[in-house]
């Protein structure tokens, strides 16, 4: 895919004059994907491990330039985003903080991590205190696929971006990664740390630890062949997030493990109840578990 300029996802809002993407995975590839389809007239460069992926996103039309060393990529970058794997997140800083000295005086920094508190905590150690330029945040949108080569320059339109800033933050920073997320089509909405955490727990943590575990199970039977042959759409709509990346969701659950295990023991606790429906051919209480969440379902789609 080579990403052209023209039926533009936004006019882009977004003027910083040096981009540097550090992880240039979907998540990343996608935003500089929908970058350079918004108009997008700064440079974008990517630092990732891989020298592949750089040649493939420079290749695509997605990145001016990149290599693998963050060092030798800070120079005169005004906007940094952080697209690096949780776990990964507090050497990436460490070594971006040595560099920092190299970068515009107005850097901003950001990142996408899916789990806020354990980045803050990177951030704290690393720097001291969130610095007032950096602006933690997570774009609500993802897919099963994984690499540059998936990037979407859609990926973010009608999607939320969570910023969760410190309430020391420097608002001119905070105001620049809203204009670089708007840019992409994102609806921007703030939320605190400890709260992000608990919501995304419940509604994206957990499906995703849910789909992982039904189709391991599944996989571990001898009859998986005729089990997944088989398999009619409800099934492969529910388990296509067990194909997203392990690395990454690893991380994820340990990085957010205490409002994970919380979510889990509400799921446990709702599955015993049901179990219970089951096997005592309880009529009025299936019914009104399917009508609930029905009704539930049906309500969060106006939203």
């Amino acid at each position: 895919m080579t990403v052209m300029v023209g039926d533009s996802v936004n006019t882009s809002s977004c003027h910083e004059s040096r981009l540097l993407i550090v992880g240039l995975g979907l998540i990343g590839g996608s935003l500089a994907a929908a970058l350079r389809v918004a108009g997008f007239q700064g440079q974008i460069a990517a630092c990732d491990p891989d020298e592949q992926e750089i040649a493939r996103g420079i290749e695509m039309g997605l990145i001016d330039s990149g290599g693998t060393q963050l060092a030798e990529l800070v120079d005169d970058a005004t906007m940094v985003v952080l697209a690096v794997p949780v776990l990964a997140m507090e050497s990436v800083m460490a070594n971006l903080a040595e560099a920092l000295p190299n970068a515009s005086a107005d850097v901003v920094i950001t990142d996408v991590g899916s789990t806020k508190a354990t980045i803050r905590a990177c951030a704290q150690r690393v720097f001291g205190q969130v610095p007032t330029n950096m602006v933690l945040g997570h774009p609500i949108a993802g897919s099963e696929k994984s690499g540059v080569a998936a990037a979407n320059p859609r990926l973010y339109v009608d999607h939320k971006v969570i910023l969760t800033p410190e309430p020391n933050v420097d608002r001119s920073a905070l105001q620049r990664v809203r204009c670089l997320w708007k840019a992409c089509g994102a609806e921007v909405l703030e939320m605190d740390v400890e709260r992000h955490d608990q919501v995304l727990a419940r509604t994206s943590h957990l499906p995703h630890l849910l789909a992982f575990s039904l189709v391991d199970t599944l996989a571990r039977q001898d009859e998986r062949l005729d089990i997944f042959r088989y398999a009619a759409g409800g099934f492969r709509d529910f388990t296509r997030i067990a194909g997203s990346d392990p690395v990454m969701w690893r991380d994820i659950f340990i990085a957010n493990k205490e409002a994970v295990l919380a979510s889990l023991d509400d799921f446990e606790a709702g599955l015993s109840r049901l179990r219970h429906a089951v096997e005592a051919g309880d009529s009025d209480a299936l019914i009104a578990t399917f009508d609930r969440a029905s009704h539930a379902r049906h309500y969060s789609t106006l939203y």
